[in-house]
């Protein structure tokens, strides 16, 4: 059976620039992501909804004077 080889170790410099050129690779797909992406579309006014702050950020919700928790 034979055996599998071991990776040479590699050098901090070449660990560096190993990790260097995988983020411009990432880099480069990211900007290429957002340019083909469609430009977002504004959100649509909230009709009849809570007055005040949102309720779901504080984490309760307050209908005619009763309140529950999520």
């Amino acid at each position: 059976m034979p055996t599998a080889k071991k990776p040479a170790k590699s050098s901090k410099a070449q660990i560096a620039e190993r990790i260097r050129e995988a983020g411009e690779r990432a880099r480069a797909e990211a900007d290429q992501r957002r340019a083909a992406a469609p430009a977002e579309r504004p959100l649509a006014k909230e009709v009849n909804g809570p007055k005040g702050p949102e309720p779901t950020r504080y984490g309760d919700w307050e209908k005619k004077g009763i309140v529950s928790d999520f």
